[in-house]
């Protein structure tokens, strides 16, 4: 990683970093909404500079997704902004399909599937509103189909499977804000870092492997 590709690297991680209590110290207005796209906004600008490859944009584009929700959250609502992060786990489950481990199904394939069944199961049980549970878990599903197939691919389980695990979990206390966890200091305290700190684990896994070290990027090649 070069001095100039690292600067941008870390100025993400500060702004990502520093939100959090941005937000209980300042004013909500646009600087703090600006604040809070801006560490995965600079996350997908450090990975833009690095793309030389489609699964290289692919990644951009998961990461300006996240960027894009986490404004959109704020300035037009839960819906909108779930999608955009939806349209980010349909871009996701491409890249890491496109880049597949070889699999041993008797090792691997419990902790996809119990990922698959268990994140949508416990978004659709936590919201205190029945009538908005079907929605949330169909969001969950795609969520859900991110995380197991980052499990399966050959980007590094410590980095990217774990990335997409910590957004999983970020996603639920969510949800379980709104059943619960309603009054909890708990998602006020977590969901952000685990979804920021779950985004940056995930960008650093997919460069490192596609333009760090292996050539043109050959993830297959690669185990944990």
């Amino acid at each position: 990683m070069t001095r100039g590709r690292a600067m941008f690297f870390w100025t993400a991680l500060l702004a990502g970093g520093t939100y959090l209590p941005a937000s209980w110290l300042l004013p909500h207005d646009a600087l703090i909404i600006a604040w809070k796209g801006a560490g995965v906004a600079l996350l997908a600008l450090w990975a833009a500079i690095q793309a030389r490859s489609l699964d290289g944009w692919l990644l951009v584009a998961v990461l300006a997704l996240g960027a894009a929700g986490d404004v959109l959250l704020e300035t037009a609502g839960l819906t909108t902004g779930a999608l955009a992060f939806l349209a980010g786990h349909i871009v996701a489950i491409l890249l890491y399909t496109r880049n597949l481990r070889p699999l041993s199904w008797a090792a691997d394939a419990p902790i996809a599937i119990g990922r698959l069944l268990l994140i949508p199961a416990l978004a659709f049980v936590f919201p205190a509103d029945r009538a908005a549970a079907p929605a949330i878990a169909l969001y969950a599903t795609g969520l859900a189909a991110m995380a197991a197939i980052a499990w399966l691919s050959a980007f590094p389980r410590s980095r990217v499977s774990l990335g997409a695990l910590l957004f999983a979990v970020s996603d639920l206390l969510i949800f379980a804000r709104l059943g619960p966890l309603h009054g909890s200091i708990l998602p006020d305290l977590l969901i952000w870092p685990l979804y920021f700190c779950g985004q940056a684990l995930i960008a650093l896994g997919v460069v490192g492997v596609l333009g760090g070290g292996m050539g043109q990027g050959s993830p297959r090649r690669l185990r944990r």
